[in-house]
């Protein structure tokens, strides 16, 4: 399950070692995490990492099958996690040393900024080949995010984007080694935090106003 640990002015949130799926006790536990960064005072900035092979590997489908009648209510938790974090007044980077998939890779485009593994790992949105259509909350997240060749490519395609790859299309800020990963996202996020305001807030909430109003949809979030 997700551990929220402190380097200085940076919150580091491990997802976990496993992989990392939004089970609903892990969207809860990630949830009460970022209550306690929120409820800190003074500059603050937020690392969301992960521990082995995935960052995470999106939606627990095996849940979900299980669970059918809760379907919307799920759908609706992941909007609200997305939303969230996309409008977080505080600085926000995912650090990618892992598999990043489907509505994992959607959670790092929620964050301001990514650093991946250059050498190994991928970044994926795969719905195209497993039949999952984005809801349309989703879809205005990705668009919002990448630029339209880029999200044309990965919704469309279902391409699999190694680090460097990630980089070049711009879907990640830094591609480095395994080992400076994390060290690097901290960084980032530390030599931001003192942005950490309402003001960011507000600033993130009108540059993503129509992502968020649609992830916020609770009447029909699958449209």
């Amino acid at each position: 399950m997700p551990t929220l640990d402190r380097q200085g002015d940076v919150f580091v949130l491990d997802l976990g070692d496993g992989e990392n799926r939004f089970h609903p006790d892990w969207i809860a536990s990630v949830g009460s995490a970022l209550d306690e960064v929120e409820k800190a005072e003074g500059p603050k900035a937020l690392v969301t990492a992960a521990t082995g092979k995935f960052w995470s590997n999106g939606l627990d489908l095996d849940w979900l099958l299980a669970h059918a009648e809760e379907h919307r209510n799920y759908v609706v938790s992941v909007h609200a996690l997305f939303a969230r974090v996309l409008s977080l007044p505080l600085v926000t980077v995912a650090a990618l040393q892992g598999h990043t998939f489907a509505a994992g890779a959607m959670l790092s485009l929620a964050h301001d900024f990514r650093v991946m593994r250059a050498d190994r790992g991928f970044w994926c949105l795969p719905e195209a080949d497993i039949h999952i259509p984005f809801t349309p909350g989703m879809s205005a997240l990705i668009q919002s995010r990448l630029t339209p060749q880029t999200a044309h490519e990965a919704m469309v395609t279902a391409r699999r984007f190694g680090g460097e790859e990630a980089l070049a299309a711009g879907v990640v800020d830094r591609a480095v080694p395994e080992d400076a990963v994390r060290a690097t996202a901290v960084e980032l996020a530390g030599a931001l935090a003192g942005k950490a305001s309402g003001t960011l807030g507000t600033i993130k909430s009108r540059m993503y106003g129509p992502a968020l109003e649609l992830l916020r949809d609770t009447t029909d979030p699958m449209g």
